[in-house]
């Protein structure tokens, strides 16, 4: 069936308001340039970097479908549009940091036992903290700055702020900071307090998004481990179809704003939704024919939970098992920049992962942005 087909079916189900919407998005292109579905894909390679360990934590208050009843919700049609059982609520004494926190705590702690080293001694090599949110503690200082804090040591900190790819964004960073030996240990996390980013009134975008972090811990790998293939993009012309208007130096927050709601997402639920599925079934087939692979030599897939359907229509577009396809989003529902290490972490304690296997990752998401690569594991 064909591509577009698919998603225009698709797409029409949403979470979405009832009038038509348009990929193009021409207020932000320049005459004569095309749609903003039309990316190119640039490939790169970068091997000589591995995962030694995963962490992942998730704030304990569940929150179901039947819990947003309140707000006039009907749990069926939730999981119909969006696959989505349940979320994560960070409690109001809880920061993005203290989520990064202990999703940190628990990756290195794995990594010390299989390293032989403790705790402290692990944390004193790390000699960078790459972190990815959108939802900082605070505009300074930054999120990762708060988080070496509370670990310790001496590692330089910096946030990445590309939203829901942020993670893929932040693992090309650490890597290459591990291919020129320039680090020993890079911890990169995604973190994510995404609750208190949706308005309880917006019924496009309420249900679609939890609370929680994900860590990972890069050190040196032979040539044959890393990024076997990766592709980072954006394309800003797509700005506006999803953002938070509100809180920063173009439009600081009042009043009168805050009573519009600009402090929270604004999405174009059915424009994002096609340019998702267009944009990776495109990306995944540049960056897994630059490896030299095909789509059958692919142990597993780990996409950014956004959508069932968007999931569902990349694999059904793209012939991938459903077997090797991550979903954890029935549970977590969209954690934006913690989805992808969320996913992995619990692929790994599942033993779905073994060393020298191929996992394709994919983010994609706010900006607009994106980042897809292979890494042999």
């Amino acid at each position: 069936m064909n591509l577009e087909l698919i998603v225009d079916a698709m797409a029409t189900n949403v979470l979405t308001p009832a009038e038509p919407a348009t990929l193009d998005h021409e207020p932000r292109a320049e005459p004569g340039v095309k749609a903003a579905i039309s990316i190119a894909h640039r490939c790169a390679q970068l091997t000589g970097a591995q995962v030694l360990a995963c962490g992942s934590y998730v704030p304990p208050e569940v929150v179901t479908n039947d819990d947003l009843a309140v707000h006039g919700y009907d749990s069926d049609w939730i999981v119909q549009r969006t696959g989505i059982l349940e979320r994560r609520r960070a409690g109001d004494n809880l920061a993005a940091s203290d989520l990064a926190h202990e999703a940190a705590l628990n990756c290195l702690r794995k990594a010390s036992v299989s390293e032989g080293a403790s705790l402290q001694e692990l944390i004193d090599k790390i000699d960078l903290i790459v972190l990815a949110t959108m939802t900082p503690d605070s505009p300074i200082p930054s999120t990762a700055c708060q988080l070496q804090r509370r670990l310790g040591g001496r590692a330089a900190a910096m946030d990445v702020g590309a939203a829901c790819a942020g993670f893929m964004y932040g693992l090309v960073t650490g890597m290459q900071f591990i291919k020129t030996a320039t680090a020993r240990r890079v911890l990169v996390v995604g973190t994510e307090v995404m609750t208190r980013t949706v308005d309880p009134a917006d019924k496009k975008t309420f249900p679609l998004f939890g609370d929680g972090a994900g860590a990972v811990l890069l050190g040196p790998g032979t040539e044959e481990q890393g990024l076997l293939s990766y592709s980072l993009g954006a394309d800003g012309r797509g700005a506006d179809l999803l953002c938070i208007p509100g809180g920063g130096s173009r439009e600081p927050l009042t009043a009168e704003t805050i009573n519009a709601g600009h402090q929270f997402i604004h999405m174009d639920g059915r424009a994002v939704f096609k340019w998702a599925v267009n944009l990776l079934a495109d990306s995944i087939r540049t960056v897994v024919a630059s490896a030299g692979l095909t789509m059958a030599d692919l142990n597993l897939v780990i996409l950014h939970q956004a959508n069932r359907r968007n999931l569902d229509a990349a694999a059904d577009t793209l012939g991938i098992a459903p077997e090797r396809l991550v979903v954890n989003l029935d549970r977590y529902g969209n954690t934006s920049a913690a989805s992808i290490p969320l996913a992995l972490d619990e692929t790994l304690a599942a033993n779905r992962l073994q060393r020298g296997n191929l996992v394709l990752l994919s983010g994609f998401g706010a900006g607009l942005s994106w980042g897809t690569a292979v890494l042999r594991w």
